[in-house]
């Protein structure tokens, strides 16, 4: 049987791997990829945050995914009903850093990362799948099966988990934990966007509140598609008559902010996608000789778009704490890694409950905000949950249900 030796084996070749593997081999350590999928493939997690930006930026990636042409992203439009409406521009954030991002058609956005991870000479095995590890201290032998049934093991002195919803490791050790939110699925498709000049900021991520704990997502692509999906309990979706593909016609013409943009939109895929379940955690982020990030480790909701943003960042800095700990540094993985990644999906979690319950929808579209509160939450939906100067982090349970109240007794919305 054929075995190799490496440094760090990443598991994976999304956002999350291509950050993690980049970031090892420019420390000098030894790296390689292996991804179950062939690429390109479709995947979710189509609207990146400005947080993310620097994650790719650290990784050397950014150049390359701004030569893709993606469309820019610079806020988000919130939306219910004809009479309410709420935008947040990143310029207006409160923290500093990027206030411009991405969004991305996953398949070419992948793509563009794991042929610049090849260039850079970093081994990346598309078709092959992890089929058993075996851990021996902090050292581990991977065995690997590719599409034409060869059996080879990789010897390697650390593994980052970034296989996302294949959860490798969660899966062979027993790491898998139930979420805390309640199951959810989506429906969604990607469309000809030929009535895309019939909305006046047409760039921009379009958050549709369309239902109780139901709401669609619109995003537009600089290829002139654009991706439509509807979220929600999986009853509200098994009322529905017809197939997938009917279902997700039907809920485009009950929904009035876009039923006419979409009436005559050819569907770009042969048929409408489903998920179901996909809010997901984990018993550990990490291990003796292992790292689980990304979607690996926790996913959410993807209500906020937060799924890409932890991926690349859990990615960033689990990477840099390797390289450290390979060259014999000291490294304390749970200050450094457990507790600051929960830090930022503790933040998120508060507002993706909030959004559920209707308390964000109450505050998004109360026009008595003070500017100041606005900026912050502007922040958070930004990606920079781990700015602690600002309130609405640092305090995100209670600064959020206080709010929430006083929005809801009608009175002065003012900073604490």
């Amino acid at each position: 049987m054929k075995i190799q030796k490496v440094d760090v084996l990443v598991i994976g070749a999304g956002p999350s791997g291509c950050v993690a593997s980049s970031i090892v081999h420019d420390s000098g350590l030894s790296t390689m990829v292996i991804e179950k999928e062939k690429f390109p493939r479709f995947v979710i997690g189509e609207s990146l945050l400005p947080r993310c930006m620097v994650a790719l930026t650290e990784a050397g990636l950014i150049d390359t995914v701004a030569e893709q042409g993606f469309q820019k992203k610079f806020g988000a439009k919130f939306l219910k009903g004809s009479n309410h409406s709420c935008e947040f521009l990143f310029e207006d954030q409160f923290s500093e850093g990027w206030n411009w991002t991405w969004q991305v058609p996953r398949a070419d956005f992948d793509s563009s990362m794991s042929d610049k991870l090849i260039s850079k000479g970093i081994p990346v095995h598309f078709e092959t799948a992890v089929t058993a590890v075996k851990f021996m201290g902090s050292d581990s032998v991977t065995t690997v099966v590719d599409k034409e049934g060869n059996e080879s093991q990789i010897e390697a002195k650390f593994i980052i988990d970034s296989s996302g919803y294949g959860r490798v490791l969660p899966r062979l050790f027993d790491l898998d934990e139930p979420s805390k939110f309640p199951p959810r699925r989506t429906i969604f498709a990607h469309f000809k966007d030929v009535n895309r000049s019939m909305e006046a900021n047409n760039a921009q991520i379009i958050v549709i509140d369309h239902a109780p704990q139901v709401w669609t997502w619109v995003i537009p692509f600089s290829n002139g598609n654009v991706s439509v999906g509807f979220v929600g309990d999986p009853a509200f979706f098994d009322a529905l008559e017809g197939d997938d593909d009917q279902k997700l016609k039907t809920l485009i013409a009950r929904e009035a902010n876009i039923s006419e943009r979409f009436a005559d939109a050819p569907m770009v895929w042969e048929h409408a996608k489903t998920i179901a379940g996909y809010s997901i955690a984990a018993k550990k982020l990490y291990g003796d000789g292992f790292a689980l990030t990304g979607n690996a480790a926790e996913f959410l909701d993807p209500v906020f778009s937060s799924g890409v943003t932890f991926a690349v960042e859990s990615a960033m800095v689990s990477a840099k704490l390797i390289s450290k700990q390979l060259k014999g540094e000291s490294v304390d993985w749970e200050k450094d890694y457990k507790e600051y990644i929960m830090e930022g999906v503790d933040t998120f979690r508060t507002y993706v409950r909030a959004w559920y319950e209707g308390k964000l929808q109450d505050i998004f579209f109360n026009p008595t905000i003070d500017q100041k509160i606005k900026r912050m939450i502007c922040s958070v939906l930004a990606g920079y949950v781990w700015d602690k100067e600002n309130y609405y982090v640092k305090n995100h349970a209670k600064a959020i249900d206080t709010l929430a109240h006083i929005v809801r007794m009608n009175k002065p919305v003012e900073i604490v």
